[in-house]
């Protein structure tokens, strides 16, 4: 008796959500094809949130020997070389990937180099330069990632104005750099390259900085920044963004010009899904404007019969721990172990520059229940002389439905938080619980004891 042949599940993207949506397939036995166009890890890996890491750890010591010297505790100078971490940073990347290589080839998976040049029923197309494969599929997983947005008059020129990847490959730091842009990625650079000794000047439309957060984070942001001597101007419209002579020429709202030796463009992500016949296999769009469209997806991620779409380009969560939740999902979903609908609780967010800031579930608006506690108050931030900033909890029906952190290694507090939203912790929950003294989880725990009062 002959068995019959594995449902075939083609990829498309090896990001994070590609990636996990592959071996998650190929652990449900399904026969799966990984398309990558270019390298393992999309944005994430190469020229995202590994890299700014990288670059944030490896330039840490300045800003830590500069708050202790504050104190007179400490005295002397700390040059990062940067040409080193850059080739360090090198290394590490080509390791990974390796490592990820490696991974699919046990996992049986076929990786194959291609752009996607388009899709119809049951079929995916691929081109590498002169030759195309057709390779036909059961399931489709769309793992198309985003892009780097930029509008008319502020976009990069390949010159002195760039895009995110050429700064993270700097091997020398500029003297000046001008970044418009002050969410995650704006604000992390910043940090970056103040460290680095570069003067720092940060524009953002919004009228905070941090704009998605909340806006008594903002506050301790601008405080933080205001402090180290890092330029933040929320609230600031771009007239125009160019290479002049050589240098970015940033031209403001009302005719203030700022130059720099070089600037960032760092004004959010758009939609990566510009893929004929998509639309033709009844996928549907979020977003209908010319090569900026979110994919539309249904409880089960589906654009379409048989196609997920998932990460970035369903424009649900652009984070990558969350795009690899989706694409596990969308791989079971396919082979037939999931069910129900897509539903994977709070995601937590986090920020890393210098305010670290970290979030999961709701942000609480004027008139909700919240109870909160200073960092100034905590041994570990006292040590590190670093004590800006609170944990807030936002409380729903005497349980807690969103926690917020802003302040000295706040994202380190993010799994913790998830676990208390997701579960839906009453106050009595986090009495019981035995916290580590001294801890920069304490924080937490005085927010979740503290004073109930309604915010303002």
């Amino acid at each position: 008796m002959t068995s019959s042949p594995a449902r075939r599940l083609v990829v498309v993207g090896a990001g994070p959500g590609g990636y996990e949506a592959a071996l998650a397939g190929a652990a449900a036995g399904l026969a799966v094809t990984l398309i990558e166009r270019g390298k393992l890890g999309g944005t994430c890996l190469n020229w995202g949130c590994i890299p700014t890491k990288h670059l944030l750890a490896t330039t840490l010591a300045v800003e830590t020997l500069a708050a202790q010297a504050k104190q007179k505790l400490a005295s002397g100078t700390v040059t990062p070389d940067l040409a080193a971490i850059q080739a360090k940073k090198k290394k590490l990347l080509a390791a990974t990937h390796s490592a990820m290589a490696a991974t699919l080839q046990k996992a049986g998976i076929r990786l194959v180099t291609a752009n996607l040049a388009g899709v119809s029923t049951g079929v995916a197309h691929t081109a590498a330069g002169s030759e195309t494969e057709d390779i036909p599929f059961d399931s489709l997983i769309l793992a198309l990632g985003s892009r780097a947005a930029s509008f008319p008059g502020v976009k990069p020129d390949g010159q002195a104005v760039l895009g995110v990847a050429p700064v993270l490959d700097f091997t020398e730091a500029p003297e000046s750099l001008v970044i418009v842009g002050a969410g995650a990625i704006g604000l992390e650079i910043a940090t970056i390259f103040h460290r680095l000794g570069a003067k720092v000047t940060l524009v953002d439309a919004a009228p905070r900085l941090a704009p998605a957060e909340d806006p008594d984070v903002a506050k301790v942001v601008a405080q933080v920044m205001r402090r180290q001597g890092i330029d933040a101007r929320p609230g600031v419209k771009v007239e125009s963004l160019v290479t002049e002579n050589g240098r970015a020429r940033l031209t403001l709202a009302g005719g203030e010009v700022v130059t720099a030796d070089k600037a960032l463009v760092a004004i959010g992500r758009f939609a990566a899904t510009v893929v004929p016949g998509l639309a033709e296999c009844g996928a549907t769009f979020a977003d209908t404007a010319p090569n900026r469209a979110w994919l539309a997806t249904d409880a089960a991620l589906q654009t379409a019969p048989d196609i997920y779409a998932v990460g970035d380009c369903n424009g649900r969560v652009l984070l990558a721990h969350a795009a690899a939740s989706q694409g596990v999902y969308a791989a079971r979903h396919a082979a037939g172990l999931e069910k129900g609908p897509y539903a994977p609780g709070p995601i937590p967010g986090c920020y890393y520059g210098s305010p670290e800031i970290m979030r999961v579930g709701a942000v609480a608006a004027p008139g909700d229940t919240i109870s909160e506690a200073a960092f100034v108050a905590n041994p570990i931030a006292q040590a590190h002389a670093d004590t800006a900033g609170f944990a807030r909890v936002l409380w729903k029906d005497g349980k807690v439905a969103g926690i917020t952190a802003v302040g000295h290694g706040a994202s380190t507090m993010a799994t913790l938080a998830t676990v208390l939203v997701s579960q839906a912790w009453t106050r009595e929950q986090a009495e019981a619980l035995v916290f580590p003294h001294p801890g920069l989880d304490e924080t937490v725990k005085a927010a979740l004891l503290g004073e109930m009062k309604t915010k303002a």
